[in-house]
């Protein structure tokens, strides 16, 4: 059997190498990042934090290539609908465990004893199998798509719903691409714009009204501190250096070419500098080249779907590939703005960069789809050459 790289590692090859510049850039930053945290949590041990994201990293890398290697595109058809059951189940499941234990902070994980996890990452994966399939079900009329316009509001408005309670920018994050994914299938643009415009109008109404809801009502009240924060400072920096002034200075510090590898003075006084805001880390430590080229990595993500749309023969892997590519790189568009300044602090990751645990995972499932569709594309674009069929004389015939 033949296991080489090229063998195993099937699918979008320039997708692959991102992938592993990814990796790289996240072990360095997470080990430079993690000293503050090591010496809290894990007896002063800076390697310890190293260990676990490469352990992480190699199990997504694992995942991926089970992925590509034996599940066949058509397979997540078949999943959604049940995925999608599962994940409403432990959204309310969370939000319900929240309620019944005082001491969990917020309602954005599940607590299964021996894992816990955010079911939004499971919602990202589960809504995009869901949306792709009925959007691909019903393309031949206008009437399809009213009616795929109808089913996908309703399934989103539902996730997206229960989503917002605990976490609204994940909500939005999710409720955005999903509506970029209907623009790519068609669906009329005034019903999009309607649907945007009530969105839009719902956060309006939400901001509004926040000071008035009671504490049970969710974030609401987190997320008008963060809107009144980024429009008007931080009434906390009066106090001390916010987690966002932090930042700033990290990149300021980092200029154009970065103090270099390890050499992170800020990330020592950031509760989040390995997670939500690790692109300025990044910046700090490698310069403002260092953080071009980490967003040219999701700009070649992103040219990279586009490139493997085009290529999709059928519209479910079209419109898998899609959305999840839409919501990693909106994901990490977000976190870059946050980091610079540009948006208001939310708990987005760094897709394939920032620590973290089952999020991970996820995520290497949703590359794993991607570089699945791809290599699917790739077979069923090789042309096969009829052999050549020389007739040969008898050998009764003269030569």
């Amino acid at each position: 059997m033949d296991f080489s790289i090229g063998k195993i590692l099937k699918g979008d090859r320039i997708l692959w190498v991102v992938l592993v510049f990814l990796s790289l850039i996240s072990l360095l930053i997470v080990y430079s990042a993690t000293g503050r945290l090591a010496y809290r949590e894990a007896g002063g041990n800076t390697g310890y934090y190293l260990i676990r994201q490469l352990v992480f990293l190699l199990l997504g890398f694992g995942v991926m290539t089970f992925l590509v290697n034996v599940i066949p595109v058509k397979f997540y058809t078949y999943i959604a609908p049940l995925l999608l059951m599962i994940t409403i189940g432990a959204l309310l499941a969370a939000i319900v465990q929240y309620k019944l234990t005082p001491s969990k902070p917020t309602p954005r994980s599940l607590d299964l004893g021996f894992l816990s996890f955010q079911p939004a990452e499971l919602a990202k994966i589960s809504l995009v199998m869901f949306v792709a399939k009925v959007l691909a079900k019903r393309q031949k009329t206008k009437e399809d798509l009213k009616k795929a316009f109808l089913w996908v509001m309703g399934v989103s408005g539902v996730v997206c719903g229960i989503i917002f309670y605990g976490d609204i920018s994940t909500s939005a994050l999710i409720f955005v691409s999903i509506m970029v994914l209907m623009l790519i299938a068609r669906i009329p643009i005034k019903f999009l714009f309607l649907t945007f415009a009530t969105g839009v109008l719902l956060l309006v109404l939400v901001y509004s009204t926040a000071d008035y809801l009671p504490e049970w009502a969710g974030r609401v009240h987190t997320f008008k501190e963060r809107i009144d924060d980024f429009v008007s400072g931080d009434d906390d920096a009066e106090l001390g250096t916010t987690q966002a002034d932090y930042a700033k200075l990290a990149i300021y510090e980092g200029g154009t070419f970065g103090k270099g590898p390890g050499r992170s003075e800020v990330s020592n006084y950031m509760e989040a500098a390995y997670n939500d805001f690790i692109y300025a880390i990044i910046i700090e430590e490698y310069g403002i080249v260092g953080g071009f080229f980490v967003a040219l990595l999701y700009l070649i993500l992103l040219y990279r779907g586009v490139v493997i749309v085009r290529r999709s023969k059928r519209t479910y892997p079209a419109f898998l590939t899609a959305g999840l590519v839409l919501l990693l790189v909106f994901q990490a568009v977000i976190n870059m703005a946050v980091s610079v300044g540009a948006a208001p602090v939310t708990g987005q990751p760094l897709p394939w960069v920032s620590m973290g645990g089952t999020s991970m995972l996820f995520t290497a499932v949703s590359f794993g789809a991607i570089l699945s569709v791809s290599y699917h594309n790739q077979r069923k674009n090789q042309v096969i050459e009829p052999p050549v069929v020389v007739d040969m004389p008898d050998e009764d015939e003269e030569l």
